[in-house]
């Protein structure tokens, strides 16, 4: 038996979702960064490793300020599982960029793994994603929102 029960990781990874969403289209991380425990880290393979909140927020602020990843801010999970003994959620969910204007859909997969730290707080995150399909997405996105906002323009 582990330190958390399976309904208090659950909890903690159904809050975790429900902020991201709600942070990710107002494009203002905090509430989501707070969500981590102050002596944190984050690991993100292509990006390296981010040790603690405030640099978390730091890293939040700087990367989801810049375009394109200004619209990089859905994150469906298709499958997780839960790891009881050692509090850890990994998971499959999708780096979704919003709809560029066509209703199609840009996205590309990403595995993460959560360890818990308890009192609703994470204490490490780790994605691991291929950073080559990431910039085709990008560059696929990109290209089918300018032609939307060009035949808006004309309207």
């Amino acid at each position: 038996m582990g330190r958390w029960s399976r309904q208090e990781l659950e909890d903690a990874f159904d809050r975790y979702q429900q902020v991201a969403l709600r942070c990710g289209p107002a494009q203002k991380w905090d509430e989501f960064v707070d969500l981590f425990t102050e002596d944190c880290v984050y690991v993100d393979h292509p990006r390296g490793v981010i040790g603690g909140r405030e640099a978390l927020r730091r890293h939040y602020r700087g990367l989801f300020t810049s375009f394109p990843h200004t619209h990089l801010y859905y994150y469906p999970v298709e499958w997780y599982m839960v790891d009881e003994e050692r509090g850890w959620i990994s998971c499959l969910f999708y780096l979704r960029m919003a709809d560029p204007g066509d209703g199609s859909i840009h996205q590309t997969p990403c595995f993460g793994l959560l360890k818990y730290a308890g009192q609703g707080l994470w204490k490490c995150e780790e994605d691991m994603y291929d950073v080559n399909a990431l910039l085709r997405m990008f560059e696929r996105w990109t290209e089918v929102k300018r032609r939307c906002d060009a035949e808006a323009a004309k309207r």
